[in-house]
This record gives structure tokens, C-alpha cells and sequence, in this order.
């Protein structure tokens, strides 16, 4: 049975969490993709120094500020340039995938980087519709295949396939966690026994009864004993309230645009979004999105994540930050580990 690790309360009634670090590999303006996977090595390399738990990289396809479309392979550029942080999926889609190529990689990649590696699985495609036609991914497809695709992944990791052995893969203890911004994969992984990641980084208004009804379906298995759930927040540090709001200006653009059915690379922040917002309506979605964030200096973050980790009770957390520019990155992720090793 995995053993994972969870929040404690010291004796001073600080909270002390694992925390684990979510990365887009973003394109910022001006830069591309080669740019940013050695920018991501980068920061998985400080994340390790700084004591995170694990390093997640998420697909996604068709977004010209993403570099992380071939997730398999980005997981391990980044684990050959660590040494003890997990790598692992935050997710791979896994209706855009046969199982067994799936298997194949993890197993792969647990083959090269034993004890290692995570499979985070989610159902959402990952993409737009063009997108999802080049993956031959079925249009009609609502991810109600979902259960059947993780059963058969997990006979090939388990060993109880018939006919078709993944190699890598059978008999490899691969963590597998379920990941969703709804219910869907929350009452999936409780009934199945896994540990669940919730995306309220951009789904915030669902987390709650998602995290509840994780809880009440859960049934102990040979993975788990209880269940075990990690959230996912952007977190947006710096020196100042004022600076750290400044860095979130860069996702509050890449959610405008999403919203309008654009993309691009992640932009410069700016001083202020007044004269941008083109709708109160806009500018109410887009801050809706960012419920679920913690933007500050490093007391405004201790502040909102006691209070974060006191609404939700999750065992551990993952921070994504889309900054733009890599130094404040850097030094925000350093930041939210102090207050992390501090307690809050």
C-alpha cells in the first residue's frame, strides 16, 4: 500500500502540508517552446531544493501557450534533470490515448526513474474540437468511457491483462491518481479506492461538493485505507500584496482570452486591469476563476491558506502559477515554500 503523505496540525495549531507544484510549461510573449521546457527544468530543479513534494505537468493541445502537449516525454526531460521529486501527470488525458500505450510510457518512465513517477488521469480532452479530430479522439465522445479505459490501463500495470502485457508496465507499482474539475472522476476514484486531485485552480465553484462526494463514496481498497484528497490552487507570491496582484494580471488576460475562444502565449502583466475589462459581465467570470488563488506577500498567503486548508480539509495541495516572467516565478514558488515550512 503507497503511503501518502498528508496536512498535520503542530502543537502551535499551524497547518503543515505537502505541497506539490502543478506547471504548464507556459510560452510566455516573445519566447517559445524550447524557451519554456528548459525554463520548467529550471523550476523543477529550485522545486526539489525548496522541498516540494511532487512536480505535475498537465496536456494539453492546440494552446500556443503550452508546451506540454507530449506530457510523457516532458516527465522524463524532467526527471533525468532532478534526483528525489515525484514527476508526474496533472494530467494525461486518458480518452485520447489506447491504455496500453499509456502503460507503456508510465511504465517506461517508472523503469527509468523508479519510485518516482505519478499517472494523474483525467477524461476532459484537453483541447478544442479541431484538435480532438487530430487525435482521432471520437467527437461524440463524452468521456462516459472513462471507467472502462482506466480498467483496462490498470490490468496492463497490474498484470491481470489477458493477451497483451504492457512492457514496461506489468507489475509496476505506478501511482494512479484520479483527477476532475466535476463529479464525474470524484465519485470514480472513491468507489475505486484512489486518491483524487480536484482542479478548482480554474473550476473553483465546484470543489466543495466534488471533495464531499469523493469523501462519502470512498471504499477502502489495496491503494488506499481512507480517502486522500489533493487541491489544486494558483498561487501568485511576491514581496508586496501590490506586486503579487500585478503577476496574477498575466492569467487574468489568458482567462479573458479563453473566454472569448482565443489563446495565445502568456503575456506581460500590467498595473492595472480597469481600462481592459471590456464587460463588468468579463471581469465577474474571470475573477470568478481566480476564487480559489492565494495572491500576496507571504503573510496574505499563510492567511488564505489556513483558511483554504480549514474550508476544504484536503491532505495535500498543488500550487500552478502562470507567471510571466520566470524570475518572479522562481521566486514566488520560493516563497509559498517558506510559509509551507513555516505552517499557516
Amino acid at each position: 500500500m503507497t503511503i501518502y503523505p498528508s496536512v498535520t496540525k503542530s502543537a502551535d495549531g499551524r497547518y503543515h502540508a505537502p505541497f506539490s507544484v502543478l506547471d504548464l510549461a507556459p510560452i510566455v510573449a516573445g519566447s517559445n517552446a524550447s524557451d519554456a521546457l528548459r525554463r520548467s527544468l529550471d523550476l523543477a530543479q529550485h522545486a526539489e531544493k525548496w522541498g516540494y513534494q511532487r512536480f505535475w505537468l498537465a496536456e494539453h493541445h492546440n494552446m500556443a501557450g503550452v508546451a506540454s502537449s507530449a506530457t510523457a516525454v516532458v516527465i522524463g526531460h524532467i526527471a533525468a534533470g532532478t534526483s528525489t521529486i515525484r514527476v508526474g501527470s496533472g494530467g494525461i488525458m486518458l480518452p485520447n490515448h489506447a491504455p496500453l500505450m499509456v502503460a507503456e510510457q508510465f511504465g517506461t518512465l517508472e523503469s527509468l526513474f523508479p519510485g518516482r513517477i505519478d499517472l494523474g488521469l483525467g477524461r476532459a480532452p484537453g483541447s478544442d474540437q479541431p484538435a480532438a479530430r487530430a487525435i482521432r479522439r471520437g467527437l461524440t465522445s463524452s468521456g462516459q468511457d472513462f471507467p472502462a479505459l482506466l480498467g483496462e490501463l490498470r490490468s496492463y500495470l497490474d498484470g491481470t491483462s489477458i493477451g497483451v502485457q504492457a512492457v514496461p508496465g506489468r507489475g509496476l507499482a505506478i501511482p494512479i491518481w484520479l483527477l476532475g474539475s466535476s463529479g464525474f472522476s470524484a465519485e470514480l476514484a472513491g468507489r475505486l479506492g484512489l486518491p483524487f486531485a480536484f482542479a478548482s485552480h480554474f473550476s473553483p465553484e465546484y470543489v466543495l461538493p466534488a471533495l464531499e462526494l469523493y469523501r462519502t463514496s470512498f471504499q477502502p481498497s489495496l491503494v488506499l485505507e481512507k480517502p486522500h484528497a489533493m487541491v489544486a490552487i494558483n498561487v501568485f507570491a511576491a514581496d508586496t500584496d501590490e506586486e503579487a496582484r500585478r503577476l496574477a494580471t498575466s492569467q487574468q488576460l489568458q482567462f479573458l482570452r479563453l473566454i472569448r475562444g482565443g489563446g495565445g502565449p502568456l503575456e506581460p502583466p500590467v498595473d492595472s486591469m480597469d481600462s481592459i475589462w471590456p464587460s463588468e459581465h468579463e471581469r465577474t467570470i474571470v475573477e470568478g476563476q481566480q476564487r480559489f488563488s492565494a495572491i500576496g506577500s507571504p503573510s496574505t498567503i499563510r492567511a488564505k491558506l489556513r483558511e483554504l486548508q480549514e474550508l476544504t480539509q484536503a491532505d495535500e495541495w498543488i500550487a500552478a502559477g502562470q507567471i510571466y516572467e520566470h524570475a518572479a516565478r522562481l521566486h514566488s514558488y520560493e516563497l509559498l515554500a517558506e510559509v509551507v515550512r513555516e505552517g499557516f
